[in-house]
């Protein structure tokens, strides 16, 4: 006998919506120092922080991402 119910989940948009990805590769010298950053410190977001920070000012910049303030992002001052 099954005992599990047919439950559908419904699924869930992001809360910020959708962004474009980076096509051009416009971000692209951004996204690899940060991946860098991030194997070097064996993932530790902490110690990119900075160049993460670039990153996302890269993509607002370039459109790819609505522009906000760093901080409603998570970033501190």
């Amino acid at each position: 006998m099954n005992l599990a119910k047919n439950k559908v989940n419904t699924p869930i948009p992001p809360e910020k919506g959708s962004f474009p990805l980076d096509h051009f590769g416009e971000c692209k010298t951004e996204t690899k120092e940060y991946m860098a950053c991030l194997a070097v410190n064996e993932g530790v977001h902490r110690n990119c922080e900075e160049l993460a920070k670039i990153y996302i000012a890269c993509r607002m910049d370039r459109g790819l991402m609505a522009k906000e303030p760093l901080e409603n992002l998570g970033f501190k001052k």
